[in-house]
């Protein structure tokens, strides 16, 4: 096994980190206050090419392997939990259904553009009736000669009030159930569509999070991304992108949990001594350590995988439950460390302690993401498709031939 990274992937890490450190960490505290997006912030972003990042050469992209992907996607969390979702919904939820599903022509009209931010993307599946239960879609799309009118409402979007595009998934044939369900690219300034922001939030201030309404938006069958029917498979498929960047992200909340209270732990002193010399300080500092270097390995374990195209639902769901729940714990002894200063708004734990509850809400609960997990080790439901060893270690072994990607319906 080589755990070492390459020097590209190195190169990428140091990047981000310094990136975050200049132009994220400086702001961040100002836009939670204000809980405002943070437009200038974007501009910036955009201009380092980060939006473009996994995609290949031919649509705007640098084309890095989801093992960087991973490490930027950490940084800047560690610095900013609301800009990480800006970051990778565009990247994770847009960009790359785009690229797997999408037609030439829908590749060529959006990704360069989403990649060089021109546009800002978002994903449309969660309804006030279908979170979890995605197959659940109220949101109707009617067909009518070579268009499709769509009706219904999405809600918990993010950059959904501030997007150009739009995946929206919908039933066009519920007599199929979840095989009647499609995808489609929606021009935001279509006629009919509308947003609405969602405010006040506990955390992620600074991130657009909306309600769409779609009001008999008219929508060219050439808009449709993916076959009829595919709805569903492109919604899986983009959930584990999306649950791959949350598990990264949430890795960037631990490590930064662990910088705000290695500083205050050496600096604060109590009962003669520098708090961070007291055993119970310590012991929290290094469950939060080990919870980040485990979770950190997990994330880059499936990195690996999806970087060498092999099925990875199984382990993109282990990271993200471990790395959610080690989130809130870091979070909870970040402001445990400081004490009555860990309840203040002026100090960073507080941020950190309400950014990170939402890791174990969107994109799979934990409970989701247990079922997932324990199904497969069950052989109830395997993770990556009929005939898939349960384990990552018998996958990668060679003691077994390497399956072909199933059907994800």
């Amino acid at each position: 096994m080589d755990f070492e990274l390459n020097e590209e992937q190195r190169e990428i890490w140091r990047w981000a980190k310094e990136f975050a450190d200049k132009e994220i960490m400086p702001r961040v505290e100002e836009n939670d206050k204000k809980a405002e997006f943070d437009w200038d912030l974007y501009k910036k972003i955009a201009a380092q090419g980060f939006f473009g990042a996994v995609l290949p050469e031919k649509y705007g992209g640098q084309g890095v392997d989801f093992i960087a992907y991973a490490l930027m996607t950490e940084e800047i969390a560690r610095a900013c939990s609301s800009t990480r979702t800006l970051f990778s919904v565009q990247i994770s939820l847009v960009e790359l259904p785009i690229l797997k599903f999408g037609t030439e022509d829908q590749k060529m009209k959006y990704l360069p553009k989403l990649a060089t931010g021109e546009i800002i993307g978002c994903f449309g599946l969660t309804e006030p009736n279908a979170g979890s239960d995605a197959a659940n879609q109220q949101t109707t799309a009617k067909q009518d000669g070579d268009y499709f009118i769509l009706n219904g409402q999405k809600t918990w979007i993010s950059n959904g009030s501030i997007a150009n595009l739009a995946i929206v998934i919908a039933q066009a044939d519920k007599s199929l159930g979840h095989k009647g369900i499609c995808a489609f690219l929606v021009e935001t300034d279509t006629p009919g569509f509308s947003a609405r922001p969602i405010a006040p939030k506990l955390g992620l201030k600074s991130s657009d999070t909306s309600e769409l309404f779609l009001d008999n938006v008219r929508v060219h069958k050439d808009q449709m991304l993916g076959k009829f029917g595919e709805g569903f498979k492109v919604a899986m498929y983009c959930l584990d992108q999306g649950r791959f960047s949350v598990a990264a992200g949430a890795v960037g909340v631990m490590q930064g949990c662990i910088d705000i209270s290695k500083k205050y732990a050496m600096e604060r002193q109590a009962f003669g001594q520098k708090i961070g010399e007291f055993q119970m300080i310590q012991q929290m500092v290094a469950d939060m350590v080990a919870d980040c270097e485990a979770g950190r390995f997990l994330v880059l374990r499936a990195a690996y995988l999806k970087s060498k195209g092999v099925r990875n639902t199984r382990e993109t769901s282990l990271a993200k439950l471990f790395c959610a729940e080690g989130a809130h714990r870091a979070a909870h002894s970040a402001v445990q460390i400081f004490g009555g200063y860990g309840f203040s708004e002026e100090y960073p734990a507080a941020r950190y302690f309400r950014d990170g509850r939402v890791l174990s809400l969107y994109e799979g609960t934990s409970q989701i993401h247990r079922l997932i997990i324990a199904q497969d080790e069950l052989g109830i439901r395997p993770a990556n498709g009929p005939g898939s060893p349960a384990t990552t270690f018998d996958r990668l072994s060679g003691l077994y031939p390497e399956q072909p990607a199933p059907s994800m319906v």
